[in-house]
């Protein structure tokens, strides 16, 4: 071979090397990416039924309502030809098919389900569903399917109103979103409009559950703030020692705090006690099962969320700082709010957050000391999920908590987004 063909094979020789190392580097890469994939998988499977499960399960249920469809699908079928917003009730013949229906629900010991499932949406059917079916047990089917309608109208008068009928008719659909508006407190009149309910029940608790969360975070800034800026400027020892006692709710069961507040609040409680004791007051207060009760023992027990972010971000700040600007003339309340105070804003905020986030999906506590005036819209949701059973209207109550959660969020975030820049 030539010098020249030499020559000219060298260059082929050094890009084909270099194909090769390219090719071995992204081999390396995509090792590397399954590995890091590999490592990140625990966490995101964690994630997925943690959180996206549930949260994808409650959004759904709120929505979804197959339990009065179960019950009476041929009944259903019938009245979908049906024009609820007219003023006659459905003809003989669906009716007919209901009080078969309901003969086989009340043998199987059903109707009192169907009977719960519409009184949701119109309160006083139960008793006459229930009572219709009692008699129709020991009817024969087959006169039923004739007679069924007479029948109905002589058992209950109730049942020759439309307003039942497009009640079991709204209440069958598949997907709703009557969960939704009982939530907001809203309903849906005769001709499908949506109007404000005559008793504003869940939007009252709502705010009073906002309110409340707000009194929270404001109590425990007040009452954390001073105090992890002590721990931030003490000695070591200090600081540690405590450190100790601020952790210390972390290591006590949370029913054993809520219920040494119980012991301390009630009526012959110690405070209670201690007032009376010293002749500060004649007659006990009345402060277990209120609102001030809740908020009392719910700023103990959220305090530390709200001073370990303050102490973290304090005990970074340089004290050069503060003694500058003393020693350039600053008075010491003017430096600290001008000098000090913005450059704990990072962790104020993140306490902040922390405390109203928790405070306000709260329920072992509000229940436990608040009674029904410090109640809050989780007591409502677990109510509904462990009493009442009507698990459509909890989902749709803790969706709209979970929105307002997010929407406060942003809120947030765009509010500390512009206080930094404006700090920065």
């Amino acid at each position: 071979m030539s010098q020249a063909e030499l020559s000219n094979d060298a260059p082929r020789a050094r890009s084909t090397l270099t194909d090769e190392e390219m090719a071995q580097s992204r081999k390396m890469q995509r090792r590397r990416k399954l590995i890091a994939f590999a490592f990140v998988t625990p966490l995101l499977i964690f994630v997925m039924i943690a959180f996206i499960a549930p949260i994808g399960t409650m959004l759904y249920r709120s929505v979804y309502h197959p339990t009065v469809a179960q019950l009476i699908p041929d009944t259903l079928e019938a009245l979908s030809s049906w024009d609820e917003k007219g003023d006659n009730r459905p003809d003989d013949a669906v009716l007919n098919r209901f009080a078969v229906e309901l003969q086989q629900l009340a043998l199987k010991r059903k109707s009192g389900k169907l009977g719960e499932e519409i009184n949701r949406a119109m309160p006083g059917t139960s008793s006459v569903i229930k009572s219709t079916a009692r008699k129709f047990k020991k009817l024969d089917t087959e006169l039923l399917k004739i007679e069924g309608a007479a029948r109905l109208f002589a058992s209950k008068p109730h049942w020759k109103e439309v307003e039942i009928w497009r009640v079991m008719k709204s209440s069958g659909a598949l997907f709703t979103a009557n969960s939704y508006l009982t939530a907001l407190d809203l309903d849906r009149n005769s001709i499908g409009e949506i109007v404000a309910r005559d008793t504003q029940v869940y939007i009252r608790l709502y705010l009073k559950s906002l309110k409340i969360a707000l009194m929270i975070t404001f109590l425990t800034a007040i009452i954390g703030f001073p105090l992890s800026y002590y721990l931030a400027t003490a000695s070591s020892k200090t600081a540690n020692t405590l450190m100790v006692f601020v952790l210390l709710p972390f290591w006590t069961s949370l029913l054993v705090r809520t219920t040494s507040w119980i012991a301390l609040l009630q009526t012959n409680g110690v405070v209670n006690t201690f007032l009376q004791s010293i002749h500060a007051i004649t007659e006990p207060f009345e402060m277990l099962y209120t609102q001030s009760a809740t908020v009392i023992s719910m700023t103990h027990i959220l305090l530390p969320f709200m001073i370990l972010p303050l102490y973290s971000v304090m005990k970074g700040i340089d004290p050069s700082y503060f003694r500058a600007a003393m020693s350039l003339g600053a008075k010491p309340i003017p430096a600290f709010i001008r000098i000090y105070l913005p450059m704990t804003v990072p962790g104020l905020s993140a306490g902040a957050l922390l405390v109203f986030i928790i405070s306000i999906g709260y329920y072992i506590t509000p229940a436990l000391v608040g009674g029904t005036d410090g109640q809050m819209i989780s007591n409502i949701i677990a109510f509904h999920m462990q009493s009442s059973n009507n698990w459509e209207l909890a989902a749709a109550l803790g969706s709209l908590l979970l929105a307002l959660i997010l929407a406060l969020y942003w809120l947030y975030d765009r509010l500390v987004g512009v206080s930094n820049i404006k700090l920065g």
